[in-house]
């Protein structure tokens, strides 16, 4: 999402990030189908889709184009909307989750699967980020490993189904122009194609290199591309 924001306002690159999502935990499921815990996708991505739906929504009212300040480096002018401010802040949020290892130990217990749900789903919507919140909630639903994996593919699939709609009305029909050009689509076949062959490709990779780099790789760019969101640089 934070590369997408460098060609798209940031809502947009939300938007257009959600189809990547969307596409490549699709192909996902394909292979891994048969492992899917129902009753939990019931409890858990039922109130996730709800409130993605919530979140979305709250995106969209943010994404007015209400400015924070400005300031200018030389002749360089440089502005901050609201919408830039506050998922900045939320990917510093998530970046750190991912970042420090005090988070991984954080889990809860089946009985909030419901609530686990509805705090994913609404920053799904509101900014793209579910992952981390995802995994503190469904590690402890006693499902296998096949199974949580399964069961966190079908649930992504449904939050980026629900917020998809809400940008689907809002966000692609008050910025038609800027995703009905060519640009926005090779960008998102390029980054569709690159998540496949990431997915494809993802155990070999793995057994390279540790979960722990990958973790402080990812975090770190985004906590970087965050502060250049959140000083209106992109």
């Amino acid at each position: 999402m934070p590369v997408f924001a460098i060609f798209f306002p940031v809502e947009i690159a939300i938007a257009l990030t959600a189809i990547v999502h969307l596409l490549n935990n699709l192909f996902k499921a394909t292979l891994i189908w048969k492992h899917i815990d129902f009753k939990t996708v019931a409890l858990f991505a039922i109130p996730a889709a709800l409130m993605a739906l919530v979140g979305a929504l709250l995106l969209s009212v943010l994404s007015t184009d209400i400015v924070l300040f400005s300031y200018h480096v030389g002749e360089s002018l440089f502005v901050v909307t609201l919408v830039k401010f506050v998922i900045a802040l939320l990917l510093v949020v998530f970046a750190v989750i991912e970042i420090d290892r005090r988070f991984e130990k954080f889990s809860f217990s089946r009985k909030f699967l419901p609530l686990g749900g509805s705090l994913s789903g609404f920053f799904g919507g509101l900014s793209g980020h579910q992952g981390a919140l995802r995994s503190m909630f469904l590690l402890r639903a006693g499902l296998t490993k096949e199974g949580f994996i399964a069961t966190s593919i079908a649930s992504a699939v449904l939050i980026d189904v629900s917020r998809l709609s809400v940008y689907g009305l809002s966000f692609f029909s008050r910025h038609f122009e800027s995703v009905s050009g060519d640009s926005a689509f090779y960008m998102v076949v390029t980054a569709c194609l690159a998540a496949f062959v990431g997915s494809f490709f993802g155990r070999k990779v793995l057994r390279k290199i540790t979960m722990r780099s990958v973790q402080l790789i990812v975090g770190v760019m985004i906590i970087v591309l965050a502060v250049l969101l959140g000083t209106g640089f992109i």
